[in-house]
């Protein structure tokens, strides 16, 4: 009788939205490093539990030690945050660490979460492809430009494969309470944001990737053509017509 080994993977941010989401669909067929910080996880289903601080690099190097690919999706995801106080520990330091630790652990593969605050600085009706410059919208966005690029370095100096995500709008239920039309066009639902880290862990043969991360919506801020070529991306979910009657049509453009 044939066995199957599950990839072992560490996911940072376990007890964030996004991490927490991916373990409760994709749990049963990885064995999964929970990374958190402060935050406990709830519910761990089995999995290892790891104490991690993405600041410190020899606290990611012994999280990686024995880890075939990082689902990295630690950070902080406020955008007003101070720099100094957060955002250069956690979205620059962070970033550098886990991909660090992944070279020297020798794993297969790091999976980066960017953000489309990197490239959301464009007017709103143009429609942002990936080979486009960077254009962040805010100081958080400009720390996701920064990881971006160490991901290609990573993946192209050091020969460490890397796919960076620009992930989109979170579909969670304080989101959906403040949805406009420019908010539901980079709009990624849980099961499209699931399928697609999926699809980063499963493609093979791909040395580096920036991806676009929003659902199949009716206008996407952030074009989906190269990210379905690449990867097989193929999103299930419209924002408009989930949530087209929730957005604030007074102000519809809104950031």
């Amino acid at each position: 009788m044939e066995t199957t080994t599950k990839k072992r993977i560490l996911l940072t941010g376990a007890a964030g939205r996004i991490a927490s989401a991916f373990r409760r669909y994709a749990g049963d067929r990885y064995a999964l490093r929970l990374g958190y910080h402060n935050t406990p996880v709830d519910d761990p289903g089995g999995h290892e539990l790891w104490r991690l601080d993405i600041a410190d690099l020899e606290s990611c190097q012994r999280a990686c030690a024995g880890i075939e690919m990082v689902v990295h999706m630690a950070g902080d995801p406020r955008s007003t945050t101070g720099f100094y106080e957060s955002l250069l520990p956690n979205n620059v330091l962070g970033p550098y660490n886990i991909l660090r630790a992944a070279k020297d652990q020798g794993c297969q593969r790091v999976i980066l979460a960017s953000s489309v605050q990197a490239v959301d600085g464009y007017p709103l009706d143009v429609q942002v492809h990936p080979e486009m410059p960077v254009w962040p919208s805010s100081l958080y966005g400009a720390c996701k430009v920064f990881a971006e690029a160490l991901g290609k370095h990573f993946a192209y100096n050091e020969g460490l494969p890397c796919i960076c995500i620009r992930i989109g709008t979170f579909q969670t239920e304080r989101m959906i309470q403040s949805l406009n039309a420019h908010r539901l066009s980079k709009f990624v639902t849980q099961r499209d944001m699931n399928h697609l880290l999926e699809r980063c862990i499963e493609t093979p043969h791909i040395r580096f990737a920036l991806l676009h991360g929003v659902s199949n919506n009716r206008f996407k801020r952030l074009d989906i053509t190269s990210t379905r070529e690449q990867v097989g991306y193929d999103p299930q979910d419209d924002s408009f017509q989930l949530y087209g009657e929730a957005w604030n049509a007074s102000d519809p453009w809104r950031r």
